[in-house]
């Protein structure tokens, strides 16, 4: 593996493979920058890309009924912008900004589109509550985390388990190549069940994964898009959506709103 120069680096502490980028990575990337405001003019087709943006302005700029799938990790911890900005949200402030790029998302799914929402089991509950005012909730995944992960921390039983909140906009979807419809019959199939016991962390999880496998990823692509479906991740963090979505021929658009981690997801995205 090359030698690199630490003084070059934009990151002093390695993150896995990925060891920071170089003086010529970061005058590469960042001049390559897009912000919510080239994400989508009228009159011009989509691009796929990454871009600096807050999950509900970033989704604001895309049409109606543009997108067949979207990705969404949100954080936990979200912070303020403007006054007070850099302090974490009050409980209610956080509801209303879910409220907010959930009704985004709503409108630029396509009526045969999904959203896949990953969560902890401390905010499940609430985003069960979110999501069902204005999807339709098809199932809730659970799959393996491993004990000592940063969301599984509480008292008393410790938690190995997360949860995806599979919803659709309508009553009709498209799941693993078949139109589903309301009056289809409901069959139990056990190689689509929605505990995905064989799915776990990975004992070499990092931070650019952030806790979550590719193959989640690579599952959740697999049953509700197609090649060069538009999958949308408003939290692209560093770019694990973007890449599997690539390496799938899926057409992708993800928002970060923190600039360093857009240009490492560049980085990543790049090297896919």
């Amino acid at each position: 593996m090359e030698e690199k120069d630490t003084q070059n680096l934009l990151f002093t502490e390695p993150i896995a493979e990925f060891q920071g980028l170089t003086l010529s990575e970061i005058n590469r990337y960042l001049p390559a920058l897009r912000k919510a405001d080239d994400i989508f003019h009228e009159g011009e087709k989509l691009e796929d890309g990454l871009y600096l943006a807050d999950a509900k302005e970033g989704l604001s700029r895309l049409p109606d009924r543009s997108v067949d799938l979207i990705i969404a990790d949100p954080p936990l911890n979200p912070i303020r912008e403007g006054v007070n900005m850099g302090e974490p949200k009050t409980l209610s402030e956080y509801y209303q900004w879910n409220e907010d790029w959930l009704a985004e998302s709503h409108r630029i799914l396509k009526a045969t589109g999904a959203i896949y929402l990953m969560c902890d089991w401390k905010k499940s509950g609430m985003y069960h509550s979110l999501i069902s005012q204005r999807f339709h909730v098809q199932s809730r995944i659970t799959w393996k985390i491993l004990p000592g992960d940063v969301r599984t921390q509480g008292r008393g039983w410790n938690n190995a388990l997360a949860d995806i909140w599979f919803a659709t906009k309508s009553e009709e979807f498209l799941f693993h190549g078949n139109m589903i419809t309301h009056s289809d019959d409901e069959e139990q199939q056990d190689e689509v069940n929605n505990f995905w016991s064989d799915i776990a962390d990975k004992e070499d999880s990092n931070e650019l994964n952030e806790g979550i496998s590719p193959e989640i990823i690579i599952r959740i692509l697999d049953a509700s898009s197609f090649k060069l479906s538009w999958v949308v991740d408003p939290f692209s963090g560093y770019g694990l959506t973007g890449s599997v979505a690539k390496t799938m021929g899926r057409r992708f658009i993800g928002m970060e709103i923190d600039q360093d981690r857009l240009l490492m997801a560049m980085k990543r995205i790049d090297q896919t």
